[in-house]
């Protein structure tokens, strides 16, 4: 059913009879605003862990929304980056395709706003040496940018984000843990991508894991991608959920609460 990940989001949120509330916060590139989404843990710890969570590529969405608020009920700092800016929204997928393709050749202005949301991921309580980088689809493709780029993060987790990178970009070692979450029958990675990403993975000498999901494609995670598989992106409950507890185990993993 379409919204049966956001009503188990919402059964783990509840789960300590407290509500966690999203808060807009408005930040600028130079003159670019920028407007992401923060959230206070509704418990927190002396460590004050954070997650960045970096939206698909429509920009901050349901999904991305209903996660902050997820992980504050978990005790986390949470805070949902905006990589447009106002005045530079998509209006549908064209339009997506082609600015989030632009960042994607341009992983230097990708992993400079990455770093701005990082910074108001902080600056609401965050431990600046406790941090996770988590995205979805394009924002999967900036979890790996964020790892590559050698931010501040203890780990990255990438949702059916893209893989492949420019071969002509140096070689450099990956200390953040990564954690790729994937379908097993998503078409647009190709089987040379995933070796491309994976032999990246072993000359970066990265502490890496990738989880391929059964009958999963794109999108996997979003309820609202329908159930078509048949066209490429579609929710698979299954993986959704399977693939939110592998993210939990890695978050205790690595990060102290």
């Amino acid at each position: 059913m379409k919204n049966n990940l956001y009503l188990f989001l919402a059964i783990v949120c509840c789960f300590n009879g407290v509500f966690a509330q999203l808060k807009l916060i408005k930040y600028k590139d130079g003159t670019q605003v920028l407007n992401g989404f923060g959230i206070q843990p509704t418990k927190k710890s002396q460590q004050n862990p954070g997650i960045l969570i970096l939206p698909a590529w429509k920009g901050i969405d349901k999904l991305s929304k209903n996660t902050a608020e997820n992980l504050a009920n978990l005790g986390y700092h949470a805070f949902v980056a905006d990589i447009y800016g106002e005045g530079d929204y998509p209006k549908d997928n064209t339009e997506a395709g082609k600015i989030a393709g632009a960042y994607k050749t341009n992983f230097l202005a990708y992993q400079k706003r990455i770093g701005l949301a990082l910074e108001q991921l902080i600056r609401s309580g965050a431990n600046p040496d406790n941090i996770v980088v988590i995205g979805y689809c394009f924002g999967g493709t900036g979890a790996l940018e964020a790892a590559r780029g050698h931010l501040n993060i203890k780990g990255v987790v990438s949702f059916h984000g893209g893989l492949g990178r420019n071969a002509t970009r140096p070689i450099e070692p990956i200390t953040a843990k990564v954690l790729v979450c994937h379908g097993a029958d998503d078409p647009y990675e190709s089987k040379e991508e995933i070796a491309g990403f994976q032999q990246e993975m072993r000359d970066t000498k990265a502490d890496w894991q990738m989880i391929y999901y059964a009958n999963a494609v794109h999108s996997f995670t979003n309820p609202e991608s329908g159930n078509d598989n048949s066209k490429g992106a579609a929710y698979n409950e299954k993986a959704a959920k399977h693939s939110w507890e592998h993210m939990k185990l890695f978050l205790s993993e690595i990060l102290k609460k």
